[in-house]
């Protein structure tokens, strides 16, 4: 048990891997007044992988209490599973969190050139670059983020709040589209008949 603690109590990892995960909000535009629950959900996702990962097992106390008995790693806390993937939760972690990063950073510099850079508050309709496979990059990088840290670290608060961040995120860009089509009407109409919103020819 001390070699699996070992990584606990470590405040370092926790203020750190926070750090990395939320950096990427800056790259999030804030449409108009934007809902703030997606973006507190997120946050509180963030959060809880890093406290259990490197900070306090919170699963481990509050499963082992319920049931009465003390529990191995990888029964909803910790590296959950590790038994049926092995080390390659954390490579597909990783591997989601450049791929996000890409989506989030290429939907933000189209934004940002393109939309958000005029003064009057109403650019052009942005449909190329990555916009031209998804219509919501940014949500998807972050949604994809949220997936990799889930398939690494898979405990109570991270499958609780992941529906729910999912479930968020699809409102936001559904109400986020209904402005796209009061601006730019048609265009917009068939913009996103030809586009999926998330995942490239899925959905």
């Amino acid at each position: 048990m001390e070699t699996l603690e070992s990584h606990f109590y470590n405040w370092f990892g926790v203020v750190f891997f926070s750090v990395i995960y939320l950096v990427v909000l800056l790259f999030i535009p804030f449409y108009k007044k934007m809902d703030k629950k997606p973006i507190g959900t997120y946050i509180a996702f963030v959060l809880a992988f890093a406290i259990e990962m490197h900070g306090i097992p919170f699963s481990m106390y509050v499963i082992s209490w319920v049931v009465g008995n003390n529990l191995p790693e990888g029964v909803l806390w910790g590296h959950t599973l590790f038994p049926i993937i092995g080390y390659w939760g954390m490579y597909i972690n990783m591997a989601c969190a450049i791929i996000a990063l890409c989506l989030v950073l290429s939907g933000w510099r189209q934004i940002y050139k393109k939309y958000w850079s005029k003064e009057s508050g109403a650019g052009q309709l942005v449909t190329t670059g990555i916009y031209r496979y998804i219509r919501h990059p940014q949500y998807a990088g972050l949604l994809l983020l949220s997936l990799g840290m889930l398939i690494e670290w898979a405990t109570l608060p991270l499958l609780i709040l992941f529906p729910i961040i999912v479930t968020l995120y699809v409102r936001l860009a559904k109400k986020e589209e209904r402005d796209m089509l009061a601006e730019f009407g048609e265009a917009y109409a068939a913009y996103r008949c030809r586009t999926k919103m998330f995942l490239p020819f899925l959905v």
